[in-house]
């Protein structure tokens, strides 16, 4: 009987602090929407008094721009993919207490990986798609241990690193573009990789494919890692408290460079997958992908979730794809990156808030 009331209460705890960590998103995703709706208004010509014909507008486009027909469904699958693998990758990075602002370039790495892997010619198509996988998470796990064994070793902090290691990944790859004979000759781009190594999609002209399962996987694997294996609890530990962590007998060193090493793999993973699904070659770059920014976004507002940062990485793609319906009806695309923004800044506000009472509570507790 005791056994019985002891797990239910568990439950009902475990229920309550889910509730509790899913608040604060929420509001801060009814408080974006709010706030866009005075500027539908504005663009629409709307009053004050017309509030809620806004908002359906607001949300019927939105939608129509996400979900409308197969095609824009298509295009929001092929845009929320790639979040959820930054996302994920992010979320590891956080859960250990690290800021891995490199995903865009471990993104890059795995592209470029995935690209040299799959013009290899003659190989049966399981094995070419698996090879072009795990070309795409060595090479960006090599990518994130670079900073992480800086972090862990000589203690440089691993935001200024993986920013520079960015822009180093995206030399590195327009110098083997434009620059070796990797590169075909006055395209500035790779060569198409071979039809066996290119991931089926669900339908011809889309580049949604079957990598949006691979990336759900992905973020459940992890999660179970995170939550229910040493390796997890070790990492979890660290992001906790690294001094209380290494007091327990956790080498916080080894874990750090784990975590970027995880991070930085799926971060590769998600740049093979968008070769192999969705470009079949890579350009040279211009600007890094926003994927691996955008990933930062997605793994604030699923709380470091790699299971929320599926549903988390679907809102954000559902946005991004809906911009030019929004523009073709008469609404700046940018109300898609004020809602973004105005729930990047609110999820920020409660991790700062967090952060000042639980040192409130230390200083508290050294005092007594």
């Amino acid at each position: 009987m005791n056994k019985a009331k002891s797990k239910d209460s568990k439950l009902v705890n475990t229920a309550k602090s889910a509730l509790k960590a899913l608040a604060f998103p929420f509001f801060s995703i009814i408080v974006s929407i709010f706030v866009a709706v005075f500027f539908v208004m504005w663009a629409k010509g709307y009053s004050i008094l017309q509030y809620f014909s806004a908002l359906g507008d607001l949300f019927g486009l939105i939608y129509k721009g996400g979900f409308g027909n197969p095609r824009v469904t298509f295009v929001t699958v092929s845009e929320v993919t790639p979040l959820i693998f930054t996302g994920v990758a992010n979320a590891v990075a956080f859960k250990c207490g690290l800021f891995n602002i490199g995903v865009a370039g471990q993104f890059i790495l795995g592209m470029l990986a995935a690209a040299f892997v799959g013009t290899i010619p003659g190989l049966n198509p399981v094995i070419h798609i698996l090879l072009i996988i795990l070309a795409g998470s060595v090479a960006g796990g090599l990518w994130g241990a670079i900073p992480g064994y800086l972090k862990a070793k000589v203690g440089t902090h691993e935001v200024i690193n993986t920013i520079m290691m960015n822009y180093i990944s995206m030399a590195l790859a327009n110098f083997f573009i434009l620059r070796t004979s990797f590169g075909v000759a006055g395209k500035s781009s790779t060569a198409t990789i071979q039809e066996s190594a290119q991931l089926p999609r669900f339908v011809s002209g889309s580049g949604a494919n079957i990598s949006i399962f691979l990336a759900i996987a992905v973020a459940i694997f992890i999660f179970w890692l995170l939550w229910k294996t040493t390796v997890g609890y070790e990492i979890r530990a660290v992001g906790i408290n690294p001094h209380a962590a290494e007091y327990g007998g956790i080498n916080v060193a080894k874990n750090t460079i784990l975590a970027m090493v995880i991070s930085g793999a799926i971060a590769g993973i998600g740049g093979a997958t968008q070769i192999a699904g969705v470009l079949h070659n890579v350009k040279d770059f211009m600007a890094l992908p926003s994927y691996g920014f955008d990933g930062i976004a997605v793994a604030l507002l699923a709380k470091s979730n790699p299971v929320g940062c599926i549903a988390s990485a679907l809102l954000f793609g559902t946005l991004n794809s809906s911009a030019r319906t929004l523009q073709l009806n008469g609404i700046p695309k940018d109300i898609v990156y004020l809602i973004q923004a105005i729930i990047i800044t609110f999820v920020a506000t409660d991790y700062i808030v967090k952060y000042f009472s639980e040192k409130r509570k230390k200083g508290a507790i050294t005092n007594e």
